[in-house]
């Protein structure tokens, strides 16, 4: 079954504009699926996987072979697997002159792909797919279910919880012992204790000092391996946000594990019920909420805020120089403490948000309202048009 994506326009759109085209994400999140669904038919592409032997081998003279497909959409799976393709791409996408000549699909961030490929500048732009929005599935699954199992596809559309926790078992093994050895100086055995850390402290500030004792490694090394999880699509790093210099600020960044599936997993939480009555419940709510409108809005930019007296918010979305404060609450009937209304005073947000698991949300209080997922991301549509 081939779940629609709403990146699927952007992709389009971004080829006719383009030589060339850049689609970054996590493994498994979907990327090659989508590229294959969208040039079935068309005799005027080909697709290559890079991790296949027998698609290697067509690039032993990778100028000669592109050559050979002028005019057609060359898609390359798993880019960073083979940097030396960089600059013959760059030579070629600049003899041709023609938009929409190389889509290259990539298991690593902008910036990583970047080091490799600075001879592309001004000509290739990047699109980033994530595991699964909530409004891709929402049709056909229930948020519990989301919850347990995430985005990522062959986990969010398993039968059942056991076949879905199997899969991100082996999802987290397979990135820990092949994918990590791509990158080097790492060690799985570390990598994977420091990821069961983060997944222990979802959502909350970051100390690198303390992370490495308990690791036994600099703080320097954590803040590589941070990096590195981050640039891989494994966690998100939320600075905080600055309004008001004469506040006594938090200034060490939230950590996010991207995903709710792969975080119930290094929890060892087996389904929603055991998720539910789980310390963490209420920071995999804050990391749904965070990753689906990161992908919404990528134009936009998330930080978290908290003051030494008590002043929080969990985010702060500025986007086309309007600032919206959204507070993530995993209760059908969710309640604001002081500490939000202090927050708010300080940042002056445009508008603010309370988010829940529900169907249907209501107005709070004057600039406040209380929304579903897919209500937020209508409601910001609205108010930044």
């Amino acid at each position: 079954m081939y779940v629609q994506r709403k990146i699927e326009t952007t992709i389009l759109k971004a080829l006719k504009n383009n030589p060339v085209v850049a689609l970054i994400g996590p493994r498994q999140s979907g990327k090659s699926t989508l590229v294959k669904h969208l040039i079935d038919g068309n005799k005027n592409s080909i697709y290559l996987d890079l991790e296949r032997p027998s698609d290697l081998q067509k690039l032993e003279d990778p100028e000669w072979f592109f050559t050979t497909q002028k005019g057609k959409l060359i898609c390359l799976d798993e880019i960073q697997r083979k940097p030396e393709l960089f600059p013959v791409i760059r030579s070629l996408s600049d003899e041709w002159n023609v938009n929409g000549s190389f889509l290259i699909l990539g298991s690593a961030s902008r910036e990583l792909l970047q080091q490799s490929s600075e001879s592309l500048a001004g000509r290739i732009t990047y699109k980033k797919l994530m595991p699964f929005l909530w409004d891709e599935i929402k049709d056909f699954d229930s948020l519990e279910k989301y919850f347990a199992h995430g985005g990522f596809p062959r986990s969010a559309l398993a039968q059942d919880s056991e076949t879905s926790y199997e899969w991100r078992n082996n999802f987290i093994s397979t990135f820990l012992e092949r994918d990590l050895l791509q990158w080097r100086g790492v060690t799985p055995v570390t990598m994977q204790r420091l990821w069961k850390m983060l997944a222990h402290l979802n959502g909350q500030t970051a100390d690198y000092s303390k992370l490495a004792k308990s690791l036994g490694v600099s703080a320097v090394t954590v803040k590589n391996y941070i990096d590195l999880l981050e640039s891989t699509f494994m966690v998100d790093v939320i600075p905080p946000y600055f309004s008001n210099l004469g506040k006594r600020l938090v200034k060490a960044p939230k950590i996010y594990i991207t995903d709710s599936g792969i975080t119930s997993t290094l929890l060892e939480l087996h389904n929603f019920e055991e998720m539910a009555g789980h310390p963490s419940f209420g920071s995999i709510w804050e990391q749904i909420v965070l990753s689906n409108m990161k992908e919404l809005f990528p134009e936009a930019s998330f930080y978290f805020y908290r003051t030494s007296n008590g002043a929080e918010v969990d985010f702060v979305m500025k986007i086309k120089e309007l600032v919206f404060t959204i507070e993530c609450k995993a209760s059908v009937a969710p309640k604001l403490s002081k500490g939000h209304f202090y927050a708010c005073q300080d940042i002056h947000p445009s508008h603010s948000f309370v988010a829940a698991p529900i169907k249907k949300g209501w107005a709070m209080k004057p600039k406040i309202d209380v929304v579903s997922l897919s209500e937020l991301e209508t409601k910001l549509r609205d108010m930044t048009a």
